[in-house]
This record gives structure tokens, C-alpha cells and sequence, in this order.
């Protein structure tokens, strides 16, 4: 992506995106229904609180600084139709295992933050797709359209995007029950590992994971420390984020502070902007600038060092620890290469970044099969050269960026299961990207670990 040299920021307000040239947006049918939807979305109850959001950033602090690491994970697109309180506790699950064995076994505190509860959209590389000789919009996510292969299904409808603010609500609401309600409790460590991730042997290397910090738990009440009193083993801190992908959308759920004054997107705590929308002159970094939200950034294959400066200058002039995360995602391949002058030239001009790994949209491909996958090898391949790149440079690796479910799916190749190409039809459900399965997300914390460690 070419860099674009922009004047100087003029005031900011939560519409001033649209001046600016907005990518994967839909081509909505009816403009004055739009509207109606994006006037009643702006009166409803924010998602998130603003205070929920500076928490956060702070947090993100103690990571950019080399205290912490950052655990984002979750679906690749949220659907309506796999909406359930236990497809929402079975991921809270594993990313509740995958902090534990990277707390246990590295020693650093785990930031924990779910691609949920409004990640409902997603950028697509051809506005349209042909198959057997029709051509239909693209579909874009359950925010915009359906995944049905007709045209009714792939007409854009505004009313979709209300639908998705109401399951977001539903999920956050579930999200506080599980992690404040007892469910993320310390004591319950063994019950987070289902039966089906139990029987493979992640799961039972986490299952001796569990019986460590069991032992430990015995031992402080033994030494006569008030374990009930502590919200940190009772409870745990989780925050939402999603790609900021439909401007509008995130322009009516912007809320003013009334503490600070200051503008938040309260559609979710974490907001990024993707590799395909990083444009210097376009309206996805104008929206980013102007809130005050932690937000993240996709940095692929092609970004230089210059368009990674004048994003850090764009997004973050104050240089705010916690502010902004950048998220390499360039390939198993190409990791080395293309990261290690991106990390060299944001540590020396004194960016205070979290620095985060997305192994994933790298590394994906279409194998015999037909099936859009992606193998477990290239995903911690691409892992171990971010964290050598980050030991070469004096730097921190700060966090994994991954999509995986709580379901015992067959999405991508490999891990210790072997999954191979002839599995994949077995449970293939993604709406759009292949995930981790629950047994293969706790092999690379495992992995991931070993990595932090040195």
C-alpha cells in the first residue's frame, strides 16, 4: 500500500469520515432506510462504557511496556443462525484456557480481549462472486447480507445492522454474567476443558496445568491467605473488539464522555482497522483518529516503513502507551523479512505500540479439496519469526491475534489431531475463514509459551 502524505488533522467529529473515501463499504439500495437505522441505532444504550475503554488502555500500557501480553481471539465473522449461550461460553472457554497456560507457564499477565459481540462484518477482496456462470454480490457479513447464494440473500439490508447491536447486546450481557458471576473463577479451572478437548493431548497437558495452579491455590489458603477475599482468582477482566469495518454503524453507536468530553466508539472497547482499509487518506483512519478508544491496526506484506510512521503519527500524535496496537500478518514466509524494518523503524522513533501477531490471514489457501484453509505449521511458523524478530530487535512481542472457536470443527490442517484435507468437510462451519478448533487454540498457547520463554 502506497503511502499518502495528508494535510494536518483538522477538528474532528464523529461524521468527519465521510469526506474522506470509505473502501468496502456496501452499496446500500435504499439510502432513507439507511438512515432510519442508523438514527434509531444512534438512540440506543451504548454497548460498552467509556471508563470500560480507558481501562483497557491502561491495561494495553503495562503490555507495550514489556509487562503483559495480549490475548485476541475469537470468531472470523459472528453469524445470526450460531447464536447461543453455549457457542458463547464454549469460546469464552478456550480463550479462558489459552490465558491460563500463557500466565502459567510465561509469568506475564494476559490482557484478554474476544473478536465478539459485534464482529459481523468482514472486508472481501471482489465486490461480487461467479458461480456456475451467476454473479451476485459479494457477501459481507451478517451485518450487510446473508451467506445464501440468491439474490434476495445478498441485497444488502440495512435492518441487518440493528440485528447485529441486539445480539451484541445479548452476548455482553452473558460475557459479564460468566466473567463476574463465577463462572471464571480459579477454583473452576478444570471444569473450562470440555470432553471432546479433554481426550487429545492439549487437553490433557492443560488438565495438569489445572492441577498446578490447584496446588497453588491450597498452598496460599494454607499459609493463611484470604483467598475469597481476592477478585482476581474469582473474576476476570474481558473486553470486545472488532474490525471498524462499516462506518455508519460505528459513527451512530460514537458516544460523547461525559466525564471527558472525549468521543468513544461504544460499539466495542477495541477497535482496529484492517490491512484492506489502512488508507493515510481514507475514512476508516479519520474515524480511528478522533476516538478514544484503544485501537489496532492489520500491517500485511506490503506496508513499509514509512506507512507504518505515519500511521503511528496519525493514530496515536500523543504517543500514548496502550493506545495502539499494531498487528503483523505476513505470511509464515515472509515474517522475517518484512516485519524486522517495520519494528526497527517504530522503536526508533520511540512509538510506545503493542507489537501483536496475527498468523492467520497469511497463511491462508484453497487446498484440494475446495475448502479455504490453513495449516497449523505455517500459523506457529509465522509465530516463531515474530517473536525472532522481536529478540533481534531489543522488542517486545506483545500478543497473538487468532480466529478460533469453542467447537469441535475441522477448519484448518494439522495440530495434533492431523487434520488433513480429506477432514475438512467433516465439520466444516465457518461463514467465511477457517478456524482453530478448541484442542488446536490450546497447542499454540502451549507452543506460544514455550516462545515467550525463550
Amino acid at each position: 500500500m502506497n503511502p499518502t502524505v495528508r494535510t494536518p488533522p483538522k477538528p474532528w467529529a464523529p461524521g468527519s469520515w465521510q469526506a474522506f473515501p470509505a473502501a468496502q463499504q456496501p452499496d446500500w439500495p435504499e439510502p432513507a432506510a439507511l438512515d432510519r437505522v442508523l438514527d434509531e441505532l444512534a438512540r440506543q444504550p451504548p454497548l460498552v462504557f467509556a471508563g470500560e475503554a480507558r481501562t483497557l488502555q491502561s491495561t494495553l500500557a503495562t503490555v507495550a511496556d514489556g509487562h503483559g501480553f495480549l490475548l485476541q481471539a475469537g470468531d472470523c465473522a459472528e453469524t445470526f443462525d450460531a447464536f447461543s449461550a453455549d457457542s458463547i461460553r464454549d469460546k469464552l472457554k478456550v480463550i479462558l484456557q489459552m490465558a491460563v497456560i500463557l500466565t502459567y507457564g510465561a509469568g506475564l499477565p494476559v490482557v484478554k480481549v474476544g473478536r465478539i459481540a459485534g464482529q459481523f462484518a468482514k472486508p472481501r477482496s471482489l465486490p461480487s462472486e461467479l458461480v456456475d456462470g451467476v454473479d451476485l454480490p459479494v457477501y459481507r457479513g451478517d451485518m450487510v447480507n446473508e451467506l445464501g447464494f440468491d439474490l434476495d440473500a445478498r441485497r444488502p439490508d440495512p435492518a441487518r445492522m440493528l440485528r447485529a447491536y441486539h445480539q451484541s447486546s445479548a452476548t455482553l450481557n452473558l460475557l459479564r454474567a460468566f466473567t463476574k458471576g463465577g463462572f471464571a473463577d480459579l477454583n473452576q479451572v478444570h471444569s473450562w476443558n470440555q470432553e471432546f478437548v479433554a481426550r487429545s493431548p492439549s487437553g490433557r497437558r492443560y488438565d495438569a496445568v489445572a492441577d498446578g495452579i490447584d496446588r497453588a491455590l491450597r498452598f496460599m489458603a494454607a499459609c493463611g491467605i484470604d483467598l475469597t477475599a481476592s477478585s482476581v482468582i474469582h473474576q476476570v477482566d474481558f473486553y470486545t473488539s472488532h474490525e471498524a469495518l462499516l462506518l455508519g454503524y460505528e459513527e451512530a453507536m460514537t458516544r460523547r464522555d461525559s466525564l471527558t468530553g472525549c468521543w468513544y466508539d461504544c460499539s466495542a472497547h477495541l477497535l482496529w482497522v484492517g490491512e484492506r482499509t489502512r488508507q493515510l487518506d481514507g475514512a476508516h483512519l479519520e474515524f480511528l483518529r478522533g476516538i478514544g478508544n484503544p485501537v489496532g491496526a492489520k500491517l500485511g506484506p506490503g506496508a513499509t516503513p514509512d506507512d507504518v510512521l505515519a500511521l503511528c503519527d496519525l493514530l496515536d500524535p500523543g504517543r500514548v502507551p496502550g493506545r495502539l496496537t499494531l498487528v503483523a500478518r505476513m505470511g509464515a514466509s515472509r515474517v522475517e523479512e518484512r516485519l524486522a524494518p517495520l519494528v526497527r523503524a517504530v522503536r526508533d522513533a520511540g512509538h510506545p505500540v503493542v507489537w501483536a501477531c496475527d498468523p492467520m490471514h497469511g497463511n491462508t489457501f484453497v487446498g484440494p479439496s475446495g475448502h479455504k484453509t490453513r495449516r497449523f505449521d505455517d500459523v506457529m511458523a509465522e509465530l516463531a519469526g515474530f517473536f525472532a524478530v522481536h529478540r533481534s530487535e531489543g522488542t517486545h512481542p506483545g500478543g497473538i491475534h487468532v480466529e478460533l472457536t469453542g467447537e469441535d470443527v475441522t477448519e484448518c490442517l494439522g495440530g495434533a489431531d492431523e487434520i488433513e484435507d480429506g477432514h475438512l468437510h467433516r465439520r466444516y462451519e465457518t461463514a467465511c475463514d477457517p478456524r482453530l478448533n478448541a484442542s488446536q487454540a490450546l497447542e499454540l498457547a502451549f507452543q506460544v509459551t514455550e516462545l515467550l520463554r525463550g
